[in-house]
């Protein structure tokens, strides 16, 4: 399994790569205005080009983790820590950008006065899209039929599906179970290898998105909203020091040598904005070093819609900040009952149209403590934001796999040291899958 690391010229990592592209794109973005608009399809075309395996990859990489498992009982009980951990998470996510709002006061001495906005803009971001009620969130996770699920790419559904077929192929077993687990095997190193042709495109995809973004929104929104993202900075490196305790006294591992391992899903999720860009990366390197398959079948689709470490800190923050840019004092039982409307609002936010704005929206109405109208002065930053947002969010997908996989005693830990410590060989940019210590029986994960 180990081997001498091949000398690869820096300028050929795709790390560097995805820097130059970030850098080049920011200038064109800048210098040439209408020329960064211009390239704004370079950067969608990569997201749809990954959106369009996404499906099909988690139903395969879902069904044989569970089939390998073997054990019905063990997948629920992935899934029950999964959503408690979650829970726990994004809740120190909402509080810390509520501290950090109310230390830094970002949004006073804008003196906004909330008449002079409307809501046109924000319906138009939004779609005219409402959060679900919880009955119509849990209705939604059930596809009219398997098929939709693949075709809108809705995430609990094909979840859902992957779930109740791998449930049935452990309970059929035999000789037909063995023939349909091969033929997903080699479904999922099909599928990894087109992961593979997309992925030479990053660069490319990179640079037209971070040009795109400069373009339409310009350096003058970075300056007249500093203060804003200072402090969304300074919570998310709060946020991220809390991951990185949770990291040391749970698994015994470096958090900057897990951010190093994925850098180049980070930087690239931070450039489009979309972490849904970098999922199956992320899920191949996170099996690579020694998390069991069931275990990131499970937790990474389950937390694009539950563990929204990012957009949790944004929310709050973001709340905060609006009622200071309105002078609208906030005593502390109004934060404490914001807080508890953002535990719901904050939650199976991904899929709909301008979710930040949807539950900005919500939270306001539900309070009345903030005018609805003020959300509209978040469109200018939001797309900034976003990139924040996508980056906490990419290394907290990380950690929770790390943490539910060590928890169920489905972490290979010495092979995760000895990956992150650079001593086991990882391709940095194939994706097609590796012989690695998740085809090994439970009783090895210790």
């Amino acid at each position: 399994m180990k081997k001498e690391k091949a000398k690869v010229p820096f300028y050929k990592g795709l790390f560097f790569q995805i820097m130059v592209a970030i850098i080049a794109g920011i200038l064109v973005g800048y210098a040439f205005p209408d020329i960064g608009l211009a390239l704004k399809p370079l950067g969608d075309g990569f997201v749809k080009l990954i959106k369009m395996i996404i499906a099909p990859l988690v139903f395969s990489v879902v069904v044989v983790g569970i089939a390998k498992v073997g054990n019905i009982k063990t997948v629920g009980r992935i899934g029950g820590k999964t959503l408690l951990y979650f829970e726990i998470v994004t809740t120190l996510a909402l509080i810390i950008g509520m501290v950090v709002a109310n230390l830094m006061n970002p949004g006073q001495g804008m003196n906004v006065d909330p008449s002079t906005l409307t809501t046109d803009a924000v319906e138009e971001k939004t779609q005219g899209s409402e959060l679900p009620s919880e009955a119509e969130f849990l209705m939604s996770i059930i596809p009219d039929s398997a098929v939709g699920a693949f075709t809108t790419n809705s995430m609990l559904q094909v979840l859902l599906i992957s779930c109740l077929f791998g449930f049935a192929l452990v309970h059929v077993g035999g000789r037909t179970s063995e023939t349909i687990l091969d033929l997903l095997e080699k479904v999922n190193e099909v599928l990894f290898k087109i992961m593979d042709y997309i992925m030479k495109l990053t660069a490319i995809a990179t640079f037209g998105a971070m040009a795109f973004a400069v373009s339409q929104y310009g350096m003058g929104t970075l300056l007249s909203f500093g203060k804003l993202f200072i402090a969304m900075t300074i919570a998310c490196l709060a946020f991220i020091v809390i991951l990185a305790v949770i990291t040391r006294v749970f698994l015994g591992l470096n958090l900057w040598k897990v951010i190093v391992y994925i850098r180049e899903e980070i930087m690239l999720a931070f450039a489009t904005g979309s972490s849904e860009a970098v999922m199956p990366q992320l899920m191949d390197k996170l099996e690579d070093a020694g998390c069991n398959r069931a275990v990131v079948g499970l937790v990474i689709p389950t937390g694009y819609s539950f563990n929204l470490d990012g957009a949790s800190i944004y929310l709050s923050l973001a709340l905060v900040f609006l009622a200071q840019a309105v002078g609208i004092d906030l005593s502390l039982m109004d934060q404490l009952m914001i807080l508890g409307v953002l535990l719901l609002t904050s939650k199976g936010m991904a899929g709909i149209p301008g979710s930040a704005f949807v539950a900005l929206s919500a939270t306001a109405a539900a309070t009345g403590s903030i005018p609805v109208a003020a959300v509209a002065l978040m469109l200018a930053p939001d797309r900034f934001m976003g990139n924040y947002r996508t980056t906490v969010n990419i290394i907290g997908y990380a950690v929770a796999t790390f943490v539910i996989a060590r928890w169920e005693r489905l972490l290979d830990i010495k092979r995760a040291k000895d990956v992150l410590a650079g001593r086991i060989e990882i391709e940095p940019v194939s994706m097609t899958p590796k012989a690695s210590s998740n085809d090994l029986p439970l009783k090895n994960f210790k």
